[in-house]
């Protein structure tokens, strides 16, 4: 009997964990504190001293680390499943298709790099960089039974240990609940984002199905890769997917890095976590939301500075949707509802991937009060159709009105991560804009503040959810290979008619890679980790790969003058894949992750 997609908590690689009742006991904030006791019990609020008597955990700094440990069963069933599996792929499957994300640069190192130092450097490295310099991206370790989509590969992080000017680089795979048990099997076992497309897409769904039936995939970990972003809170670096939980990673003293187990929160956290969590440098929280396929869809939540996460808020959408990023002013967070529809019908039907994109509806962007308990309080803001993988910061201004600066996209297709490169982006186009949500009116507007290609955005860090100056994006010309870094000041006006990115109006500089060389986002690491030093007084560090030489590097540049000359070049053992998001962690947080 065939199985539908409807009746599953796991699809195309995503995890439909179902949030907690409406019932379930608040304890939740709905205030700014300044000392941060912003859980509340009624209406009074419950101090840090007064939480263990209430039998509220969050306090130990390895609260709510579970370690993994599936147990996938090989034998007759799984070998049956293979064996359909197989007939299916053989008969349904155009293998002639190439698989570009598997190839060149984004093709997988699968083989991990210990601790390698004293690598050659190439100019100096600031003090303000010692510390250590971690991007992770996706690495498939085994070869996929079928299709690949970019977003698919098991997340593998580059480590770059800086210390009084000398380097060391490390290289580890993210150690997944989904990795362990292909490892266990010696192959892909894992439905691939690539594969759920149309008929052929359902049917290697139910093979997922069957596995997860026949218990020879446990699901009790989740399913995701661990590859697309890291964040730093209460002394735990997370490496996040947003269709899981986070894993939280240990780093060693010569920079080595091990996978801890995964965050539930002392079991509060039962849905997907985002990958683009907010950390408001000012109360030191952080604010974070799940999407899943059942409604309400989106769940937002609250996590305190000591790490205690509060109830789960649900915020109602009309229809499932990828929500990739949201972001939070100092009394707002705000959630994009934007039309990456998630459609089964459609998938078979018109034999599209399970996510796409509809440019007949309108985008929305919902404004919450950071601290509700529930979304009776959002207010909705309608502007033209688009979508969003990535936004740069929000704030507030005076006459209440909600500030976003974000990079809007036209006409996206995530087909594109899933076939051919295309050299050229025509239809599709990635902008810097300007979004503006008056709270007083009800009223919207957008500005465009940047011809294409500009993705990535990166600020400095101290003003998150705080009005600031200074963007810094990654350049591109077919959305996965980056061709240059830009500075763009959010003061300046941009200059019109312009159709390219170049220096002038608010674009106060470009780094340009060159021929052949291709890089990632970039990471702004203050010279003075403080909002009372200047704003771009730092350095931005990040990867490149020369395709002409087969090598790879980590650049170093003056955030503020954006000379063309690098600050420092260091050289890598290896080649690094292209990938996704990095951070950088200073000494400080390194001295607390190594209590872990």
């Amino acid at each position: 009997m065939m199985v539908t997609a409807t009746t599953t908590h796991h699809f195309a690689g995503v995890n439909c964990l179902t949030a907690p009742s409406s019932n379930q006991r608040r304890i939740n904030s709905n205030i700014y504190c300044k000392k941060h006791t912003v859980v509340t019990n009624g209406d009074r609020t419950v101090t840090a001293e007064e939480r263990p008597k209430l039998n509220l955990k969050g306090n130990s700094g390895d609260s709510g680390i579970v370690a993994v440990n599936p147990r996938p069963q090989k034998g007759l069933a799984a070998k049956a499943i293979d064996f359909v599996e197989g007939l299916i792929v053989k008969f349904m499957h155009d293998s002639s298709r190439p698989l570009h994300y598997l190839s060149g640069n984004f093709g997988p190192v699968r083989h991990e790099t210990p601790p390698t130092a004293d690598l050659p450097v190439i100019g100096f490295l600031p003090e303000c960089l010692n510390g250590e310099f971690i991007r992770v991206g996706p690495n498939s370790k085994f070869a996929p039974v079928a299709g690949y989509h970019w977003f698919d590969g098991d997340g593998m992080l580059h480590g770059l240990r800086i210390k009084d000017g000398k380097a060391a680089y490390v290289s580890r795979y993210v150690k997944t609940s989904r990795l362990k048990q292909e490892e266990f099997f010696g192959g892909a076992k894992f439905t691939k984002i690539g594969d759920v497309k149309g008929l052929f897409g359902l049917l290697m769904f139910n093979m997922t199905l069957l596995r997860e039936s026949f218990k020879v995939l446990d699901f009790s970990y989740g399913n995701g890769a661990g590859n697309t972003a890291l964040i730093y809170h209460h002394g735990k670096l997370l490496v996040l997917s947003e269709i899981d939980k986070p894993y939280v990673l240990k780093v060693l003293k010569d920079g080595d890095l091990q996978t801890l187990g995964m965050l539930d929160y002392d079991k509060r956290l039962n849905h997907p976590f985002t990958a683009h969590p907010k950390i408001d440098p000012y109360t030191d929280e952080m604010f974070t939301f799940g999407y899943t396929q059942t409604p309400p869809y989106v769940t937002y939540r609250v996590i305190s500075k000591d790490g205690f996460m509060h109830d789960p808020v649900p915020i109602t959408m009309s229809a499932p949707i990828m929500m990739h990023d949201f972001a939070i002013t100092e009394n707002y967070a705000i959630f994009l509802d934007l039309p990456m529809c998630f459609r089964q019908k459609e998938m078979v039907k018109e034999n599209k991937l399970i996510y796409a994109f509809d440019p007949t509806i309108k985008a929305r962007f919902g404004v919450l009060p950071r601290y509700a308990r529930d979304d009776l309080q959002i207010r909705w803001f309608e502007l033209p159709n688009c979508y969003i993988f990535h936004n740069a910061n929000a704030w507030e201004e005076e006459e209440d009105e909600v500030v976003l600066i974000t990079c809007r996209v036209r006409n996206p297709d995530l087909e594109m991560f899933n076939g051919p490169l295309k050299e050229t982006l025509e239809d599709q186009t990635t902008e810097l804009y300007e979004m503006r949500l008056n709270m007083k009116t009800g009223l919207a507007s957008q500005k465009k503040l940047s011809p294409a290609c500009v993705d990535f955005p990166r600020i400095n860090e101290h003003y998150m959810g705080r009005k600031q100056r200074y963007v810094y994006g990654s350049i591109s010309e077919n959305i996965a290979k980056v061709t240059g870094i830009i500075k763009f000041d959010l003061r300046a006006e941009p200059e019109t008619g312009k159709t390219k990115l170049e220096v002038g109006g608010n674009v106060k500089g470009i780094f340009d890679l060159g021929p052949g060389r291709f890089g990632s986002e970039a990471v702004f690491v203050p010279r003075e980790p403080s909002s009372t030093s200047e704003e771009d007084d730092g350095y931005l560090i990040f990867h490149v790969y020369d395709e002409n030489t087969g090598k790879s590097a980590v650049y170093v540049i003056d955030a503020k003058i954006m000379s063309a000359d690098p600050v420092a070049v260091i050289e890598l053992p290896h080649r690094v894949p292209y990938g996704f998001h990095g951070i950088f962690l200073s000494e400080e947080q390194l001295e607390e992750l190594a209590k872990l």
